[in-house]
């Protein structure tokens, strides 16, 4: 089985076996909504980078005998007016039909594939909140894990997406390299209103206790704060986060250009321009929360969309 997942920021891939053992795990930064934002158009430039990795990815799915799979979009091509463009350059590249997910089906997935796993210890029947930091989009999904991992783990959440993402606010408030404190200010601003929009629509989120952050900045963070050279998914997953932890690299990145923070161990390529607008987030949501506390989970959408493909009904 498969799971392709066109994000904002980065396309990825993951592969499991019949017994559920993971084969594959892929990423690559392929800036699908470059600009879209601004133009609400996915470019030529954009559709074709996404295209070539998903062409990658469907030699790796050929080899490995794929016979089930789902391949979704997200923030990017919600927001296109081109996105059938893509979505059949899609189809052709990997025989899969696309898919594209709301906000909320978005949430929903991202949170049954960070609790599906989670261990007896941290579950505890808390309420959790799963914050999906996206490049255009970031969700917001709060409910109880299920103790059985049988279970749907979807059955009783609330969600919210909120259109905040670190390419959105990249491309929106920061104009120069670091960002200025004004820029930094107009961006906290908005992202704080929002946060504060997400408690007042879903009061249920703001008893949470156990915060699980997701995707490329928070993974990112973690690898900064641990300092490793390069990418250890058993280092990162599960990791814990502080707030404080958090708030000293929102400072510190802020106040660095692309190049310097590229020369920080555990920064990706790809990852370096728009980590500030990411970060921005986190820490936003930490606050609004009252949260002190982030646990990195590596298991997110992917994880979330092979589960659902091992539900009845042909995909």
């Amino acid at each position: 089985m498969a799971a392709l997942d066109c994000g904002t920021n980065s396309t990825r891939l993951l592969i499991v076996g019949a017994d559920g053992a993971v084969l594959e795990r892929q990423m690559r930064i392929t800036r699908l909504g470059e600009a879209v934002d601004a133009s609400h158009k996915l470019s030529a430039d954009a559709i074709g980078r996404t295209v070539a990795v998903l062409e990658e990815y469907r030699t790796l799915m050929d080899r490995h005998g794929v016979v089930r799979a789902r391949l979704v979009a997200t923030s990017a091509a919600r927001d296109a007016v081109n996105a059938e463009e893509f979505f059949s350059a899609a189809r052709e590249a990997t025989g899969v039909r696309p898919e594209l997910l709301s906000g909320l089906e978005e949430g929903r997935l991202s949170f049954a594939g960070a609790t599906a796993s989670l261990p007896a210890d941290i579950r505890r029947n808390r309420t959790a909140l799963v914050v999906d930091i996206g490049g255009g989009s970031t969700e917001l999904v709060a409910g109880v894990p299920p103790v059985d991992t049988g279970d749907d783990a979807t059955a009783d959440v609330v969600a919210v997406s909120l259109d905040i993402g670190c390419v959105r606010l990249t491309e929106r408030f920061f104009h120069h390299d670091p960002p200025l404190e004004r820029e930094l200010a107009e961006a906290g601003d908005v992202v704080g209103a929002e946060v504060r929009r997400a408690v007042d629509e879903l009061p249920a989120m703001d008893g949470a206790e156990l915060l699980i952050g997701l995707a490329g900045t928070v993974s990112t963070v973690a690898s900064l704060e641990i300092g490793l050279p390069r990418y250890e998914r058993a280092r990162i997953h599960h990791a814990v986060l502080s707030r404080d932890q958090v708030d000293l690299w929102l400072r510190r990145l802020s106040t660095e250009d692309r190049r310097a923070r590229l020369e920080r161990p555990g920064m990706v390529a790809g990852r370096a321009d728009v980590i500030v607008g990411g970060v921005v987030v986190l820490a936003a949501v930490m606050a609004g929360f009252g949260l002190g506390e982030c646990l990195v989970s590596e298991d997110d959408i992917l994880d979330g969309l092979v589960g659902s493909l091992r539900e009845p009904g042909p995909r």
